[in-house]
């Protein structure tokens, strides 16, 4: 069981506008999307890298979705013509 002292104590939170995030990564994604110009060249370097992982996590994924709707799309249409044949 979490309490609210728990859910502040993991939070993230933005220096320049106070929103909080839930995981570091997700706030090095806001301050290089939001505030690039506050970013020092470690912070810089840190969104790239997170910047390029997100983006292999959804190139991965929208490869998976396709998949499952091709095989979604085909085993509807084989079902199609099982049953109305």
């Amino acid at each position: 069981m979490t309490t609210d002292t728990d859910a502040t104590r993991d939070r993230h939170i933005c220096t320049a506008c106070g929103e909080a995030y839930p995981t570091e990564r997700l706030l090095v994604l806001h301050r290089g999307a939001r505030h690039p110009d506050a970013l020092d060249a470690a912070e810089v370097e840190a969104y790239r890298e997170a910047y390029y992982e997100e983006e292999d996590e959804l190139k991965s994924f929208r490869v998976r979705a396709l998949g499952v709707l091709v095989l979604l799309y085909f085993g509807f249409l084989m079902l199609f013509i099982v049953f109305a044949s």
